[in-house]
Parts: C-alpha cells; structure tokens; sequence
C-alpha cells in the first residue's frame, strides 16, 4: 500500500513541478521544489538500492537511474529526473503485485484436515488434537465428516469422497483393510480406522511439502532488461566519463563536453527500455481481467507466451466434476418414466455417492418420485439398495449385484450393453427385480461441452504436446482423453505421480502449462512452468498456487490467454529493440558533438511515448 500511495503523491508533485514551470520557467525555485520532491517520494527505495550497489559496483539498473536522475538535476533537467523516478516506480509497483499472495499459497492446504478427531484408546473414546494421535489409535469418522489421519478401515462400511488427494471423480467404496487418507470426506457411514502413519506424515502433509518444494525449486526467470543493464550500466557510464573529459584535452571547451558527457548519461537513461516491459504486461493484463482470466503477474504472462505443451487435470477441467445420468436404457417392457420414478425413490433413501444423479434426473423429468411409499428398504452391503414399492420388490445396483440373483445370470445382450458402457468410462448401475433387469442406468463425470475446441484450438496455435493427468482408472481416462481429442493421457496418478511428470515434461519441452482445479493439483501448478487454475471450480490452494486463474471457471479462455501471452511477449520484445535502437542513435550524435539535451529528452521520451502506445495494442487482442 505504501509503494502505491508514494507513486501517487510522487506524480502530484510531477505535475505541480510541470505546471509551475509552463508558468514560472523551468529555473524557478517553485517548479525545481516540486519536482525534488517528487524525485526524493517516488525515488527514496530506488535511490538506497541504487547508491548502495553503486559502493559495490554492481551494476544493475537501479544504479543508472540513480546516477541519471542525479546526472539531470545537476544539468537543470530535473522534470527529466522526476519522470524518470515515477515511471521507474510504476514498473516496480507492477512486479510486487504477485509476490504478496505467494508467500500465503499453501495456507488452505493446510486447512484441510480436521485439526483434531475422536479417537479409541482401550475402552475410552476421547477427542484428541492431531499432533497427540499415535500410529496404532483407532479413529471414530462419523458419516459427514472428514478423516483426520491416514489409516486402515479395521470397521465399516462408507463411500469416502477423496477427490482431494487422488483426483478421482466419484467416491470410493471403503471396507476392512481399505487404506484412507487425511483430508478425504466421509459420506455415509461410520468408520473405524487404525492410524498408520504420524501426521506430519500423511498424505495431505507431503503434499504441503511438494508445493513449497515445487515453489522453492522456481525462481523467477531474470528478466532480459535487468541483465542488459549489469554490460550497459558501466558502459554509458564510461561513455558520459569519457564525452565530458576527453574532447576538452584537445579544444579546452570543457563547458561544452561536460554538458555532452551529462546529456550522453541522460539519453543513456533507459526510461523507455524501463517501460516497455510493464506497459505492455499492465495492458495485457487489464486486457485479460476484462475476458475474465487473472494473471499474477508479468512474469507469467511472459512464460505462457512461450508455452510449448499444456498438461490437464480430468476431473473439474476437461470435465464438469460432477457425476450425471448419460445413459437411461429402459428394457422394451416396462413404463420408462414409472421405473424411473421408482429407482429415484429408492435412492432417496440410499446413501450412495450415485443417488444422487438418478435424482436430478427424476427431477429434469418432473417425476414425483418423492410421494412414492417405499417398504421393507434396506442395503445390501456394498452392492445396491432393494425395497417394495406398489407390493413389488426391486433391487438398484451394479451389474454383480443381478448376476448373483437372477437365476441365470443376467442375458448375454445386456451383458454387451454393460461393458460397451463401462469401456466409455461409465459407471452402469441396474435396476430390476429377483426374476429380471428393467433398466441400465450410466453415470460419468461429463465432458466439458467446450474442451474438445479448446483442445483443437490449442493444437492449432501451434502448442506441441497436450497430456491428460488423472487419478481415474485408464479405462475412464481414455474414453474422456479420445473424446477431447489431447496428443497423451496418464492414469492412475498420485499427486507425486504428476509432479514427477511435469518435471519430465519440463525437461523435455522446457516450458510447460499444468491447467487443474484440485488440490491434488497443487504440487503439480507448482512445478509447471505456469500453473493455470479453473477459478470457479478451482480450491483455494490450486488458485493460489496457481499462476493463472480462470476465473469464470472457462476452459475456452486458454487460448484467449495463449493468444494474448504470446502477442505481448512479441510487443515486449520489439519495445526493446527499439528503445534501444533509439539510445544507439542518439548516442552517435555524440561523435559530431551534435547531441543537445533537447535531442536526447526528445530521444528519452519519444521512445518512451512510442513503446507505450505499442503496448497498448494489446487491448485489441480478442477473445474469439
């Protein structure tokens, strides 16, 4: 807040200096008051880096501003210096913007496991914090509530949503000597756990570990400017040294050649070359706000310009992460809407991580299925539900559930039905009775309407390499990867997995994009080179972690953001090329002795005005 509000009065006194001089002249005590202090408010950190590095003779760019603001206020110029100041403080301002949100990044992860759970000692239950739980405890989970350690069901049976730490679309069924993480939620019924491992162990906590050591392994890339300026630093300094001192040696005018050596050190002043950089990265990023994707920061735009493979996360990015009917296959006998009915009113009473996208679908239907009576309702243990209605009874469940009570197995044509939807990554449940199947329900996590285009769009612009990572089994993960249309697909993977994969991508591609939602995603954000996070969908963390949110949730924003990243980095570069060009041109003028101040201001802000203007050509990049 205080680098901002330092710009601000820095750039009043800027103007109250330039009023007052189209007023009073540029000699005046009023004009010259106003702009020293506009140089000393807007320049006081620049300055202490600048004179200290000076002491040190490291010379980076804050030394030749320094030196050229001082260079400007001894030959008269100090309007000169107090806009050299504030551009120099803008681009500043700009550069911190990412850095505060980044130290807090894994604040949310840590969030996620409860800080303390009830545990069996013995014969006692009593409520212990976290950090006093010992390997070996039993863990109470009641249904609703999330597993605080990482442990083995030695009880119970739940579905446990662990989409948190695996990725996986739909809860998982837990059993005896099934293995359960910190973080993940218990849907349904009670669980006792045996711990396994200490907390600082679990797997939520390397995963903590992963992202600092994935944030830890990246620095920012130094920028071109700041490493020009350690060779041109010293350069026109000698040059300004050598104007002002030699040529005097032969013609004794040491008048002229000293104003020479301080204009020289003035038109070496790289405002514009300080400003290309930002103007462009402010108007990109103003560009990208108003199409509803945040970009942390320049750095970053930079990076995704020159992006050559995007990794994805499946569920929650290439897919809307939310289990829905895609199939209803009523058998040729029975009243499709009746049976439908049923089946939701069963699963009402069903705990099921499925139930309830029957539900939503009885409802889309506009099906009362909650006024029917069900009778004798009851669970059949990791299977399905059965239950009278109307004096019949009907079972809802998987495939094995009907071939252990139908008498010959279910029929061979449903067979196929089954595994032609299995094989598209579904989940296929049946509903029927002790004599046949009446129905085949499918469920899937949805496919992103606009992910294929987005895919396409990708490969269009030239991007190598698109890969698909998830925590789903292969069969799921190839239906949904051949069905976007992306060059790879991993399955099967563990947060460390995709953290392992990234860093090969990186090796082989060098700059890579991870685009994920989760905080099994977080390690993975850290350690692309960006990391691109669904904002609506996204957790805190992947938006945090993440260098890149897109904050309406839209997939079809990337490559908006491709397009816009990659016009920048090209605008960037041509700013450069030409403030330089400028500062070379102006420079030769020292030969003849034909470099007045005038000629070097005009130089300075010429060039600076043109690379602004080229910057704001970004604001006609569209999102088509």
């Amino acid at each position: 807040m205080k680098k901002h509000s330092n710009v601000i009065v820095s750039l009043v006194f800027l103007l109250i200096g330039w009023f007052s001089a189209q007023m009073n002249g540029e000699e005046s005590i009023s004009s010259i008051l106003a702009y020293g202090a506009a140089i000393l408010i807007g320049g006081y950190r620049l300055f202490t880096t600048g004179l200290k590095n000076l002491f040190r003779l490291d010379f980076d760019m804050r030394t030749l501003m320094t030196i050229a603001v001082i260079g400007a206020a001894i030959i008269g110029e100090w309007g000169e210096g107090a806009t050299v100041v504030i551009l120099f403080a803008i681009s500043e301002v700009l550069e911190s913007y990412s850095m505060d949100k980044a130290r807090q990044s894994i604040r949310s992860l840590m969030d996620i496991a409860p800080k303390e759970a009830l545990i069996r000692r013995g014969n006692q239950e009593f409520n212990v914090e976290v950090d006093n739980i010992r390997i070996g405890d039993i863990l109470i989970v009641k249904p609703g509530q999330k597993i605080a350690m990482d442990g083995t069901v030695v009880k119970g049976l739940s579905s446990v949503n662990q989409a948190a730490i695996t990725g996986e679309s739909v809860p998982v069924s837990k059993t005896m000597d099934d293995e359960v993480f910190a973080g993940t939620l218990n849907e349904e019924g009670l669980l006792e756990v045996k711990v396994t491992k200490h907390v600082d162990d679990t797997t939520i906590a390397k995963i903590i570990h992963l992202v600092e050591e994935a944030q830890g392994e990246r620095a920012p890339s130094q920028a071109f400017v700041d490493r020009f300026a350690k060779y041109y630093t010293p350069v026109i300094m000698l040059v300004s040294l050598l104007v002002a001192v030699i040529p005097p040696l032969f013609d004794g005018d040491w008048s002229k050649w000293i104003y020479q050596g301080l204009a020289a050190l003035v038109v070496g002043c790289p405002c514009a070359l300080v400003i290309s950089t930002p103007v462009s990265i402010v108007t990109a990023i103003g560009n990208a706000a108003r199409n509803g994707v945040l970009i942390k920061g320049g750095i970053h735009l930079e990076e995704m310009g020159a992006i050559k493979a995007v990794a994805f996360d499946k569920t929650g990015t290439l897919t809307e992460g939310i289990p829905v009917v895609t199939d209803y296959l009523p058998q040729s006998n029975t009243n499709a809407n009746e049976l439908l009915g049923i089946i939701a009113a069963l699963e009402n009473g069903s705990q099921h991580p499925l139930a309830s996208a029957i539900m939503k679908k009885a409802e889309q239907e506009n099906l009362p299925y909650q006024d029917l009576a069900i009778e004798d309702f009851s669970s059949i243990t990791g299977k399905g539900i059965k239950g009278r209605v109307n004096d019949k009874v009907y079972y809802v469940g998987s495939p094995n559930l009907f071939d252990e009570i139908l008498p010959d197995g279910i029929p061979s044509n449903l067979k196929t039905n089954i595994s032609d939807l299995q094989n598209k990554g579904k989940t296929v449940m049946a509903a029927g009775s002790e004599s046949e199947i009446l129905a085949l329900i499918a469920v899937a996590d949805e496919v992103r309407e606009n992910s294929q285009s987005v895919i396409q769009k990708l490969h269009s612009l030239g991007i190598n390499k698109t890969i698909m990572l998830t925590g789903d089994n292969k069969g799921t993960a190839n239906a949904i990867g051949h069905q976007v249309g992306v060059s790879d697909i991993q399955a099967e993977l563990l947060p460390q997995d995709k953290l392992t994969f990234i860093k090969d991508l990186r090796n082989k591609y060098e700059r890579v994009a991870m685009v994920g939602d989760g905080v099994n995603d977080a390690p993975a954000l850290a350690a692309s080179t960006v990391g691109i996070a669904m904002g609506g969908a996204g957790t805190d963390t992947a938006l945090e972690t993440a260098d890149i949110a897109l904050m309406a949730d839209d997939l079809g924003k990337l490559p908006f953001t491709v397009k816009l990243s990659r016009k920048a980095l090209f605008i960037i570069k041509q700013n450069i090329t030409f403030s330089l060009g400028i500062k070379l041109l102006a420079l030769l003028l020292v030969i003849p002795g034909w470099l007045t101040l005038w000629i070097a201001i005009f130089a300075d802000m010429g060039a600076t005005l043109i690379v602004t203007l080229n910057g704001l050509r970004l604001l006609r990049v569209k999102d088509k």
